[in-house]
């Protein structure tokens, strides 16, 4: 009988809290998909309750609930999986009305295209922190903990109610839609392009000191909770001396939309000079520029497929055309959409 007890506990594991429950302590889900932040130079990545459990100190602040969504290398990561993961989080948020925020544990290469669908499709007022680390747990002066710790002291505080998806690291307190990665290797390796980090989080206390102006959350148009998929759309870099042909592969491609990286303001090489002669009707191919910083400057497109992506990168352009394309295919209306977002 005591054999049979175990194998039905191994088979079938106990969910739900990681610790004891205190009623004084606000709810905190933490939601775990790999990273850095869970890796190990040594061993196989930590599952999610093992990371979790690494860091006591958590249980200071919150009663923490910990969910091991997927365990991946974020460079795996995909729109499938944003769409399951949004999908999960509305779950949860429903199952728990007292939930105070949710905690993302994930990996530092796409984060900040995560973070920018998080923001653009998070129907709910209750704060998600995306978190990660740039080193290994067994490395020296590994910073995952102190991250980890600090992303719950941010999700936890009334300020972080109406900021949008946030993403904290290296005690910067970023919004979702402007993080960008800059660095391949250190501890500061995210700035939050012109608009600068809108907080800081330090031993004493968190402090906000703006908060984001772009339409995000529940102030958001789009919704994916009923959606199987998300439209396909393709990113192409351009550069000196680009062949027309590699255009007209991808405009071949069972795509709904093609992003081009371009150069800086927005100027493309004559390999996609044909853009400006296709038709209204083709499908929306929206310009990003391959700087990071400043505001491309559309012209000469009427009549035209073509949408500016403003100030958003390619990636992150991407991410929104993919949402646009679920409301319409018109290219003004897009238009209007990456004015909006």
């Amino acid at each position: 009988m005591i054999r049979k007890l175990f194998i039905a506990l191994f088979l079938f594991p106990i969910v739900g809290p990681l610790f004891a429950q205190e009623a004084t302590k606000p709810d905190v889900l933490i939601v775990t998909t790999g990273g850095t932040i869970a890796s190990n130079t040594n061993a196989p990545m930590s599952e999610g309750h093992e990371l979790i459990r690494a860091v006591p100190e958590l249980t200071k602040y919150a009663n923490i609930d910990v969910e091991e969504f997927v365990r991946i290398g974020s460079s795996k990561m995909t729109p499938a999986i944003w769409l399951s993961l949004v999908k999960r989080i509305n779950e949860r948020v429903e199952e728990n009305p007292n939930l105070g925020c949710i905690i993302i544990t994930h990996g530092t290469d796409t984060m900040e295209e995560t973070a920018f669908f998080l923001n653009l499709t998070h129907r709910s007022t209750v704060p998600i922190v995306l978190v990660g680390s740039m080193r290994s747990s067994n490395e020296i002066s590994a910073d995952g903990p102190a991250n980890l710790l600090n992303a719950l002291r941010v999700g936890i505080s009334e300020e972080a109610i109406g900021k949008g998806v946030l993403v904290v690291l290296n005690e910067n307190i970023s919004a979702g839609r402007d993080l960008i990665k800059s660095h391949n290797r250190r501890v500061d390796a995210f700035a939050s392009t012109e608009r600068g980090f809108i907080g800081s989080v330090d031993p004493e206390k968190v402090v906000f000191y703006s908060a984001p102006t772009k339409a995000h959350t529940i102030k958001s148009e789009f919704n994916v909770y009923q959606l199987a998929s998300l439209p396909p759309v393709d990113i192409v870099q351009d550069y000196a001396g680009l062949d027309s042909t590699i255009f007209s592969y991808y405009k071949a491609r069972p795509n709904q939309g093609l992003v081009i990286s371009s150069f800086a303001g927005g100027r493309v090489s004559n390999g996609f000079r044909e853009i400006f002669n296709l038709p209204e009707s083709h499908k929306p191919i929206v310009i990003a520029s391959s700087i990071k910083g400043g505001r491309i400057m559309g012209s000469n497109r009427e009549g035209t497929p073509i949408v500016v992506s403003n100030d958003l990168p390619a990636n992150k352009a991407r991410i929104l055309l993919m949402l646009a394309l679920t409301k319409t295919k018109e290219p003004r209306e897009i238009q209007q959409i990456f004015d909006k977002y």
